[in-house]
């Protein structure tokens, strides 16, 4: 493009030097280049000569800065050496405030552990101490707040002084409170489950009764509600007489629960015989017919037998003495007062053959004892029986539990032994019971036994003894004669 423009200017400069104005103007035109020459010169010369003196003024002023700044520099040199300086001082201090650091960080650390357990072992006995005083019968009593601890132990706030302070007092509240007995009117919780207002007398944190009217009994203490129970069953007679004669200040002492009402808890989980025999089942019932049947049987049978008593030694003295005498009728009046009595009857039946040959008066007394044996031995085979019957039903009772027992395995599992419960009681009750009747109706047959056989053996020793007795006075009949 350059040479382009460079030969169209020099196109145009040839027109305009062919041109008739170009002469003319020619001379003026170097007039005017001459002025213009001149100005140039003037203007350039001026413009030298105001930049000589603005190059001295600025070599001057050069100068002062250079002074200025030489000085800047050495100040700046100075000052570099101080900060030098007090950076190696400062380095120095650094080292020495980093070994400080180190030791404060091994001594922080070593406080902040110290610290650490001693707020966990706070923070441990705020929690049991929470529990203690939850746990205090009493608190139920003196309405103690516990809100302070349990934040203690869940790290809702840190313990301070104060919080330690306030947990030391209650501690040692709890520790007076542990020792007292007091007796207060206080609201409880009745057996039919009602508010009630009632004398309460707390034994220490032990154990706690109540009396409300006439009614005097043991209360249990729940620590989630803090309220006292009445147990749903009262105490035993003797129990709650010791307590209303503590309360009227006729006794000194009292029944107190060292558990904490573990065991006052378990009287209202003992069941009576009763209650027990209604978790036996149904094969209870017959063991318990057996039971009274059995009863019935020994008492018959005992007083029978208490009826059928005779001094036997006093009456064949007697007989002997008057058959000395050959006083028969006088022998057989002996025997009718006693003619209830089996011994009496047997003696009385030979005496009536008191004639007759020895072999023949032996079979009429042996035919008499035998009769008597029946009446004697009533009842006992069906007592033996009931005796042997009681235990087996025990034992029927056992197998049925049992089974109903693995039933409720198969189906449900072993996850929750309440569910085997039921048929364990049957299986453990019917065979308690079973062998509780099964032993006392043995006994009682064994001894009602021995008793007849006793009352047996009477019998054939004084038939032996009166056919003795008679013979021998036939016999010194017969040698008289």
């Amino acid at each position: 493009m350059k040479p382009f423009f460079l030969f169209l200017q020099a196109g145009i400069l040839l027109l305009f030097l062919n041109s008739p104005l170009y002469g003319r103007d020619m001379r003026a035109l170097q007039l005017q280049a001459q002025q213009a020459r001149q100005a140039l010169a003037q203007q350039a010369e001026a413009d030298r000569l105001a930049a000589k003196e603005e190059a001295a003024r600025s070599r001057d002023q050069i100068l002062i800065d250079r002074a200025a700044l030489d000085r800047s520099v050495a100040e700046l040199q100075a000052k570099n050496r101080q900060l030098h300086q007090e950076v190696d001082a400062l380095h120095a201090q650094t080292h020495e405030l980093e070994e400080k650091e180190k030791l404060l960080a091994r001594q922080l650390t070593e406080s902040d552990s110290v610290v650490r357990e001693l707020v966990g072992v706070v923070r441990i006995n705020a929690k049991d101490l929470c529990d203690l005083v939850n746990d205090n019968l009493k608190t139920a009593l003196t309405g103690n707040t516990t809100d302070f601890l349990q934040n203690m132990a869940d790290q809702a706030i840190f313990p301070g002084m104060s919080e330690i302070r306030r947990m030391v007092d209650l501690m040692f509240d709890q520790i007076v409170m542990s020792g007292e007995v007091s007796l207060t009117q206080g609201s409880i919780i009745d057996r039919a489950g009602r508010q009630a207002e009632a004398d309460i007398l707390a034994v220490g944190c032990f154990s706690a009764a109540y009396r409300s009217g006439d009614e005097v009994g043991f209360l249990n203490y729940s620590a989630a509600a803090r309220k006292l129970y009445a147990l749903s069953r009262l105490p035993s007679g003797r129990q709650q007489k010791q307590i209303r004669n503590y309360l009227q200040g006729k006794d000194d002492a009292v029944p107190v629960d060292v558990s904490r009402g573990a065991a006052l808890r378990q009287l209202t989980h003992t069941m009576n015989l009763w209650q027990q025999i209604h978790k036996g089942g149904p094969l209870v019932w017959p063991i318990l017919a057996i039971l009274v049947l059995g009863g019935a049987i020994t008492i018959e049978r005992l007083v029978f037998l208490l009826r059928k008593r005779l001094d036997a030694d006093k009456m064949i003295h007697r007989i002997g003495t008057l058959a000395a005498r050959q006083d028969w009728d006088s022998c057989r009046k002996v025997c009718i007062p006693l003619a209830e009595k089996p011994v009496a009857r047997v003696v009385q039946a030979g005496l009536a053959c008191c004639r007759a040959p020895r072999r023949e008066m032996e079979d009429v007394l042996q035919e008499a004892i035998l009769r008597e044996i029946p009446a004697l031995e009533r009842f006992l085979s069906t007592l033996g029986m009931l005796a042997a019957i009681a235990p087996l039903l025990g034992l029927l009772g056992t197998v049925t539990g049992m089974i109903d027992t693995f039933q409720v395995i198969t189906q449900h599992g072993t996850g929750d032994p309440r569910m085997m419960s039921g048929g364990i009681s049957i299986a453990l009750v019917t065979t308690m019971l079973g062998l509780s009747v099964a032993i006392p109706i043995m006994l009682a047959h064994t001894l009602l036994g021995r008793a007849v056989d006793n009352i047996i053996g009477q019998m054939e020793e004084k038939a032996v003894a009166l056919v003795n007795i008679v013979h021998k006075t036939r016999g010194n009949d017969d040698r008289l004669d």
